[in-house]
């Protein structure tokens, strides 16, 4: 977990703020969103935040934590 918490830093204020916000949430989350966090966290911020803010369509493969990001923010 605390890896993931690590990874959870970026370069971008404010997807540090959203993922902030959603990680109290990670220790009750289905083992499959936290895969999907483990695999969107190598993903770029500017690509992740699109996807959070509905810019652009989200990858099936991330759906159910980008929908849990977007529930906690």
């Amino acid at each position: 977990m605390q890896q993931l918490r690590w990874r959870m830093r970026r370069g971008m204020k404010e997807l540090d703020v959203l993922l902030e916000r959603y990680f109290p949430r990670l220790e009750r989350a289905s083992p499959e969103e936290q895969r999907q966090l483990a695999l969107l966290l190598d993903r770029e911020d500017p690509e992740i935040l699109q996807w959070v803010l509905q810019q652009a369509p989200v990858p099936p493969e991330f759906a159910e934590v980008i929908d849990a990001l977007r529930r906690h923010n």
